[in-house]
């Protein structure tokens, strides 16, 4: 009898929703459900203690700055320790440091806790990239990488606003055990992952020490530096924005966004597989621009969540396809370091506009960090036109 054919998309060599992909998905929700929920609460703590906007800046900007700066050694450290050591330590370093912001009484100590906590994160994300990447046949990566961010999304969608509800309701230390009670959860679903075996590079003596980017990965890791700019200044300051202008709803701003994020996710991710990030990036961008623009103006309810629309649709679509740009460029022993660059520029950009926000606020009003957000936007289009003209010339 003659074997029928096995339709394309449907075959087990490009099948996404295995059994470790599926792993790897809860575990990421988990973490970040545990990470979300300290997002939109961590200023609100810091103003508890007494801190300034320069200081809510501030203890942002460690976060990420620690994750940057660990992110190349965890790049390397994928590719030479394993997966599963790399994410499993990552996941034990952000559960402790989580917790033990429940014992966090002063500024000193709240920097300390969160320089670790970045070091956490930058592990565990790095590494839970590259482990999707692993699992999702090449050929479907796009639409992978937006599936598996869906996992952080609807994370997103409760996270914050779970967070935010809670504080109300109970102390900062509850809510902190809370969240650390979260990422180790996603620490149980990390340990029954089937992980893929390194191959080490002929030449890791040659770039073992000055090696702390994956250059093929750099074009779409710039442009999603100024996208992130924006990305921080709602992370860090828009609960304090919507108190000053007497708008409710934040926690529906964050439900709102999650929602037409994991929308944009549906489909994103396959328009670039068929017709790439050409398709993506510009709508992707105008989305992002018109919501800043909202949100600097911000004068009810209704635009509020008008803004989290049209950012959840943009940065949703944006993110995953700067991903795969990323990844699919680089040779398979360096998925781990091109993640590393990727995610880097991600906490570059939220660590630099928390910090440069953080004076606007203080100098100006909450309202400008939304306009500056929206001309880092503008810079990231204008070298996107560049680097497709110089491809067209070329």
């Amino acid at each position: 009898m003659e074997q029928q054919p096995k339709i394309q998309g449907f075959s087990k060599q490009n099948k996404i929703w295995t059994r470790d992909f599926l792993f790897i998905c809860f575990a990421n929700f988990f973490v970040f459900l545990g990470f979300q929920m300290t997002l939109p609460t961590i200023p609100l703590f810091v103003k508890e203690l007494g801190g300034s906007d320069q200081m809510v800046g501030v203890i942002v900007g460690i976060f990420t700055f620690s994750a940057l700066l660990i992110r190349p050694y965890a790049g390397h450290a994928l590719e030479t320790k394993g997966r599963r050591f790399v994410y499993m330590a990552g996941l034990s370093m952000f559960v402790l440091s989580v917790g033990a912001f429940a014992f966090a009484a002063s500024m000193v100590l709240l920097i300390i806790i969160r320089m670790l906590q970045g070091i956490g994160w930058g592990f565990s994300t790095t590494a839970g990239g590259t482990i999707a990447t692993d699992l999702i046949p090449p050929k479907r990566r796009g639409e992978g990488m937006g599936y598996f961010g869906l996992s952080g999304n609807i994370a997103l969608a409760f996270g914050p606003a779970l967070g935010l509800t809670l504080a109300g309701i109970i102390p900062f230390s509850h809510l902190f055990l809370i969240c650390a009670a979260f990422g180790f959860i996603a620490l149980l679903f990390s340990s029954k992952i089937r992980y893929k075996a390194v191959e080490e590079s002929p030449h890791k003596t040659q770039t073992m020490k000055l090696d702390i980017f994956e250059k093929t990965a750099l074009q779409p890791s710039i442009l999603l530096f100024f996208i992130t700019v924006a990305f921080g200044g709602i992370a860090t300051f828009l609960p304090l924005h919507a108190m000053e202008q007497n708008v409710s709803g934040i926690q529906l701003y964050f439900l709102f966004f999650a929602i037409f994020l994991m929308l944009s996710r549906t489909f994103a991710g396959k328009l670039y597989d068929r017709k790439g990030h050409i398709y993506i990036f510009l709508p992707g961008s105008l989305l992002v621009f018109v919501s800043m623009l909202l949100l600097s103006w911000l004068p009810n309810t209704a635009t509020l969540l008008l803004a989290a629309s049209l950012f959840g649709l943009g940065f949703g679509g944006l993110q995953p396809a700067l991903q795969a740009w990323a990844v699919d460029r680089a040779p398979d022993n360096r998925k781990g370091m091109a993640n590393a660059t990727f995610f880097s520029s991600f906490d570059l950009g939220v660590g630099i506009g928390a910090v440069v926000f953080g004076q606007i606020a203080s100098y100006y009003s909450y309202g400008a960090i939304y306009l500056a957000s929206a001309g880092s936007v503008v810079a990231a289009v204008i070298i996107y036109i560049f680097l497709v003209l110089k491809v067209l010339k070329g």
